[in-house]
């Protein structure tokens, strides 16, 4: 498994993978999940993605997609600001050029990706590992996601506890909620440990050749 951070400047070197990235995410969100959710095709592609995030994608040694999630700064809209500010309780929205937002994270559960001692998949730890990762290499402090208490026990088996902003709340068939999360060295170090990662898993820099 590798995982790569694809920003805006490299979609087209990339587009194979960000069109596997949206295939994920409508089979998990749409199919799996039943999230009302935008959709075009088999991909599930939403406002936020015309907003040039970062995608930080892992992918297995066939170049296929088993896991992403999008990045997005909290200077301009984002989900829980624009979208679920219910989620926010009475707090403000958090909003700093070290701070980011988190979404869309997903897993392909049907991988054959191996299941750790804590039970949790390394293609979730690496991804968690990679946010971390790109989060201390471009100076950021806190992350902020909307997600559900499925993923909020998630990460705190990974060794990442969500500090929640509000009590959940259920949106359709969704107990979701939205948190923060500290961008550390300790962090960081907690989910490899959890995860028996040795070293970075965020790769440097990825040559790619789109398939013809």
């Amino acid at each position: 498994m590798r995982v790569i951070a694809i920003t805006h400047p490299d979609y087209s070197e990339f587009s194979d993978l960000i069109a596997g990235m949206h295939r994920l995410r409508y089979r998990v969100f749409r199919d799996r999940l039943n999230w009302d959710v935008s959709v075009s095709g088999d991909m599930e592609i939403d406002a936020y993605d015309a907003l040039k995030p970062t995608y930080i994608i892992a992918i297995d040694n066939s170049s296929s997609v088993v896991g992403c999630a999008r990045l997005l700064p909290t200077t301009g809209p984002m989900m829980l600001a624009n979208t679920f500010p219910a989620l926010l309780g009475s707090n403000p929205c958090p909003r700093s050029d070290k701070i980011f937002e988190s979404s869309r994270f997903c897993v392909d559960t049907s991988s054959a990706d191996s299941v750790g001692a804590s039970g949790l998949r390394d293609v979730t730890f690496g991804l968690l590992a990679g946010i971390l990762e790109w989060g201390l290499a471009n100076g950021q402090e806190m992350v902020i996601t909307v997600t559900d208490v499925r993923f909020e026990r998630i990460l705190r088996r990974a060794g990442w506890p969500l500090e929640r902003f509000a009590p959940p709340m259920q949106i359709d068939d969704t107990k979701a909620l939205a948190g923060q999360l500290s961008i550390s060295e300790a962090a960081l170090m907690n989910v490899r440990e959890m995860g028996e990662i040795r070293g970075p898993v965020l790769a440097a820099r990825f040559t790619h050749k789109v398939a013809a």
